[in-house]
């Protein structure tokens, strides 16, 4: 017979994540982050490759992210509201992690798995900052998907991109819980 954890259970059944507007100060310091981080770290990895790293972007930071973006959205052509939406995560921001993914080579474990690794740590790190009691927020939107804004703004290696970014600050307002999958409409039971 299993041993339960009903505190976890119950967090993992009832956890929201924090619309990353309504996050405010204060942020957790680099003391208070660094758990939170090595708790993202033991994420499943397949064959120990560790296909991810950390950047912290603190505040004063995310001024000039959001410049790149304004940049990278002209550049590209984007209309108005996808600009201001791109730059907006970065303007409203006060600390976020970007999860990047590193792609390596190897013979055993294909890239996509590498790739899945990288959004486990994703979720990792937002579990483990709402378990901490912060608010948190997985983001992505064009910036994350642009190579220009991956390098322009982080310096990005070809082989690297980024999986996410997880903005971390105390919460303003509680968001109202959002309709969940139907779960009978969406398992398929496999007997024999």
């Amino acid at each position: 017979m299993p041993l339960p954890n009903p505190d976890a259970f119950d967090f993992l059944t009832t956890r929201r994540s924090r619309p990353a507007k309504t996050l405010a100060m204060p942020v957790p310091s680099a003391e208070e982050l660094m758990p939170l981080l090595q708790a993202a770290a033991r994420t499943p990895d397949h064959g120990k490759l560790e296909p991810w790293r950390f950047i912290v972007i603190e505040k004063p930071a995310m001024a000039r992210l959001a410049d790149v973006a304004q940049k990278r959205g002209e550049t590209l052509g984007l209309d108005s509201d996808q600009i201001d939406k791109g730059r907006g995560q970065f303007d409203q921001g006060y600390l976020a992690v970007a999860v990047v993914e590193v792609q390596k080579p190897s013979e055993k474990i294909p890239a996509l798995e590498q790739t899945y690794s990288a959004g486990c740590v994703c979720l990792a790190l937002l579990n483990a900052a709402l378990a901490s009691g912060w608010g948190a927020n997985w983001l992505s939107g064009w910036p994350s998907h642009d190579r220009g804004f991956m390098q322009d703004a982080l310096g990005l290696a070809d082989h690297e991109r980024i999986a996410g970014f997880i903005h971390i600050g105390t919460e303003s307002s509680a968001p109202p819980d959002r309709p969940r999958p139907d779960l009978h409409a969406i398992t398929t039971w496999v007997r024999a």
